[in-house]
């Protein structure tokens, strides 16, 4: 199967996106009784190999989600540590704790928080290409780049990485956030072939 997409079909991506940000936005405002609006502001494609080098040496917090249908691999949505503490706070309606560390609930409210998400981005995804997209649990996780990766991505199954990056924005809480997504490509290429 080739694995070549028709550059007019690059707007079917872009479609892809805003749909899952709207449902994210949705689900949010739902749980949180709070209005909030998700914008994707740049989708990029990188290289696998070139991924733990583009997340750095800085820790990070993120959320992975593992696909359980087409186009299979998984989603990581990864936070900034600030954006992570005042996510988790405001879900939790407390002032954000000092100090690099995270109480259990604070772990609790990000790990939600990733799911509701993932679940919202890959829902969006479902909804265009009228289907369902099956999620697996959520792992947490906060480490540097390349440990962020070798428990994101397996290894040898995938070559490339689309990469969201997106504001999250309710009042009080702006929280920048990007959603990495590790589709099997072949896959992938046969859903947006599909649209």
């Amino acid at each position: 199967m080739s694995t070549k997409i028709d550059i007019r079909r690059l707007r079917d991506v872009n479609r892809l996106a805003k749909a899952g940000a709207e449902t994210v936005a949705e689900h949010l405002t739902q749980l949180t009784g709070v209005e909030t609006e998700m914008q994707i502001t740049k989708i990029n494609v990188l290289d696998i190999e070139d991924l733990g080098a583009h997340l750095g040496r800085e820790r990070v917090v993120g959320v992975n989600v593992p696909l359980l249908e087409h186009p299979h691999g998984s989603v990581l949505i990864l936070f900034e540590d600030e954006s992570a503490k005042k996510l988790a706070h405001s879900m939790l309606g407390s002032e954000p704790s000092g100090g690099p560390t995270y109480s259990e609930m604070e772990r609790s409210a990000i790990k939600e928080v990733g799911n509701i998400m993932t679940s919202g981005f890959i829902d969006g995804w479902a909804n265009v290409l009228g289907r369902t997209i099956d999620i697996s649990t959520p792992q947490l996780l906060r480490a540097e780049g390349d440990t962020i990766v070798e428990h994101s991505v397996e290894a040898g199954k995938h070559e490339i990485a689309l990469v969201f990056d997106s504001t999250l924005e309710a009042p009080d809480v702006d929280v920048e956030a990007t959603i990495y997504t590790f589709p099997n490509i072949e896959e992938f290429v046969e859903l947006i072939n599909s649209i």
